[in-house]
């Protein structure tokens, strides 16, 4: 049988350019690299063999491909999400400069409370900026009823939205404050920085030990990690760089047990509200060739 003849370069190329934003939709819906990298994969297979002679706008087309396919993800990762073991967070993504949208770690998991149709509304338009004619075209709704999915999604994650932003120097100094007071035992130094109500999210997924429900408030917090300080001073660790994770300060580290873990703190009034570590192997795969130069 002969073989499928090869993309031309020009589709090659065209569909490269779109891949980075294709990949930051797919992600934004999914919460998964690998997920993401899967279905722009599957994208660019279906790419090949279109006609793309026919194809007036390659974005839209590519755009509405991935985005049908993550929605028919979303229905059997919202099955596996009812059997996770422990607090799910996202795939953790450590970025080298300041993203062009507000999709933080909190609001990603609130988008985990919406419906897929609400998730992929909110996200085309809120974030992408899509006009509800070409959302429409893409989730195979009505314009109106897309324009109620938005609302209605903007509604429920409305307090996740970021009201201002925490200046960049001003994030990574308290998260170096936290991560010189956490691995030192320096519990009133650690206190000084904690909100009363402060939540602690941990994703072990079952693989690495990790609390096996989010911990509320700070004396509950500072309680663990009084325990915990005991073991950085006997077992050590290693910190790997500051970064901003999911668009919250955070630092990466390589822990006792060798693997990479990171922390992202969600700050507002000028203190940690939320804490969010993600320890699971399986979601910080995709660091270890670009997060630890």
């Amino acid at each position: 049988m002969a073989s499928a003849a090869p993309p031309s370069p020009d589709a090659a190329a065209a569909f490269d350019a779109l891949r980075p934003r294709l990949v930051r939709i797919a992600y934004r819906m999914l919460g998964s690299v690998a997920d993401a990298e899967d279905v722009v994969q599957d994208a660019w297979l279906r790419w090949e063999g279109v006609d793309r002679a026919a194809v007036l706008e390659p974005e839209a087309f590519l755009r509405r491909i991935v985005t049908r396919l993550c929605l028919d993800l979303l229905k059997s990762a919202r099955r596996q999400r009812e059997t996770y073991i422990g607090p799910w967070l996202p795939d953790p993504v450590v970025e080298e400069e300041e993203v062009a949208d507000d999709v933080t770690l909190p609001l990603m998991l609130a988008l985990e409370r919406l419906s897929p149709l609400e998730r992929a509304a909110f996200l085309l338009h809120d974030v992408f900026g899509l006009g509800f004619d070409e959302i429409a075209a893409t989730i195979q709704r009505d314009p109106a009823a897309c324009r109620q999915l938005a609302s209605r999604a903007r509604a429920h994650v409305r307090a996740e939205r970021p009201r201002f932003d925490v200046p960049q120097e001003r994030g990574e100094a308290i998260a170096q404050a936290f991560f010189a007071a956490s691995r030192s035992g320096d519990m009133a130094g650690l206190s000084a920085l904690l909100s009363a109500d402060v939540a602690m999210h941990s994703d072990g997924g079952g693989l690495r030990p990790a609390a096996p429900d989010v911990i509320l408030g700070a004396d509950h917090v500072l309680k663990l990690h009084k325990g915990f300080a005991v073991l950085f001073a006997k077992h050590g660790w290693e910190l790997v760089r500051y970064a901003r994770i999911n668009g919250l300060p955070g630092f990466v580290t390589r822990e006792a047990d060798g693997m990479i873990q990171t922390t992202a703190l969600d700050i507002r009034d000028g203190r940690i509200a939320a804490i969010y570590i993600q320890r699971n192997p399986e979601k910080l795969r995709h660091l270890a060739g670009e997060a630890l130069h």
